[in-house]
């Protein structure tokens, strides 16, 4: 009875210095990591590496449809998981997200709210499942998911250990949320939602690499708005702003995922269509220009305003082979326009559009 009493606290001191060398670890990715991706991963790992569960996973909150995704899965099923989403509110990590309460099921085959349906995509079978929602301010960012663990050494303890990892990944994922917040403050316009004149040159270095190492073209279209000064006179400033602000929207909605719309400034705009050669670049500046001049800006106000542009096009490299020689092409194009015809298209080496 003695000897049992004594050897009892070894194994109680050896999971306590597991727990504080994990919090170490977790900590140090927390200061030292900057892609969320490999703090949320180090959390995990140390999660799975304490808890043994057969399978884990991270479910995040997709805000604007209201479902769950898996961002990081382990185990057989992981592959399977990929593209499968779940409804806030189907199933046992569906349930937590939408109530923002941890679940503990030790038998998954007595709760109703569990979701048969994964199992039968990932040809898995869950027996428990442990489930903490990732909180902050009142909002569920997301769920981590233990399938499988062994319920008998369980104990408040464990659940404690458990709740602050969950603490620390949330921190984590609004951090990164935050920051990603204050980078986007950086590189937009405020008035029309495209990047900005800063973001552009930055951007257009990276396609000058990009291109050069891999024999790629891509094309600059300079936009200039005509006689858009007497929309300001007339109008005043805000409608001057809330029309650039539509067209900014309909310049980036005639595009390609791939390619970039950005506010130059004032009137200006600029398009960047990577992988893209000059013909191809034009139909682009047709498409832009004839929607500008079937376009009707607005309407809201009672205005029906319809506005027309100059537009500048040049090709890297054929036209120019550094950043600031392309934007130097495609504003003296844009220029040779508005100083002759107007509502049209300039093309480096080709002239004004006939």
């Amino acid at each position: 009875m003695t000897k049992a009493t004594a050897a009892s606290p070894e194994p109680e001191r050896n999971r306590q210095s597991q727990e504080l060398n994990i919090f170490h670890d977790v900590a140090k990715a927390l200061t030292s990591m900057l892609d969320l991706d490999s703090i949320l991963q180090a959390i995990m790992e140390k999660m799975a590496e304490y808890f043994r569960p057969d399978t884990w996973s991270l479910l995040m909150v997709d805000e604007e449809r209201n479902e769950l995704y898996f961002a990081i899965a382990v185990g057989s099923a992981a592959e399977a998981l990929k593209n499968v989403r779940l409804k806030v509110g189907e199933g046992i990590a569906g349930w937590v997200a939408k109530h923002g309460e941890r679940l503990i099921v030790p038998d998954v085959l007595t709760d109703p709210r569990f979701a048969k349906r994964i199992d039968e995509m990932t040809k898995w079978e869950t027996r428990s499942i442990i489930c903490v929602p990732l909180r902050s301010k009142h909002r569920v960012l997301g769920v981590i998911q233990l399938v499988n663990v062994n319920m008998q050494g369980f104990s408040d303890q464990e659940l404690f250990f458990l709740q602050s990892l969950c603490d620390y990944a949330a921190i984590a994922i609004e951090n990164a949320r935050s920051v990603e917040k204050i980078q986007e403050l950086t590189i937009t316009d405020d008035c029309t939602g495209l990047y900005n004149a800063r973001h552009l040159y930055k951007t257009l270095e990276t396609e000058v690499y990009r291109s050069a190492r891999f024999n790629y073209e891509f094309t600059v279209l300079f936009i200039d708005l005509d006689h858009f000064k007497q929309v300001n006179d007339t109008h005043g400033h805000l409608i001057g702003s809330k029309l650039l602000a539509e067209i900014g929207y309909l310049i980036k909605a005639q595009l390609r995922l791939i390619d970039y719309a950005f506010r130059y400034g004032g009137d200006e705009f600029v398009v960047l269509l990577p992988q893209t050669g000059k013909d191809s670049a034009l139909v682009v500046a047709r498409r832009l220009r004839d929607t500008l001049r079937t376009t009707l800006f607005c309407k809201e106000e009672g205005l029906n305003l319809n506005i027309r542009a100059s537009i500048g096009v040049a090709t890297y490299p054929h036209d120019a082979q550094t950043t600031h020689d392309v934007i130097r092409q495609a504003d003296e194009m844009m220029y040779l326009v508005k100083n002759t015809t107007r509502d049209n298209i300039g093309i480096a080496q080709r002239g004004v559009m006939k």
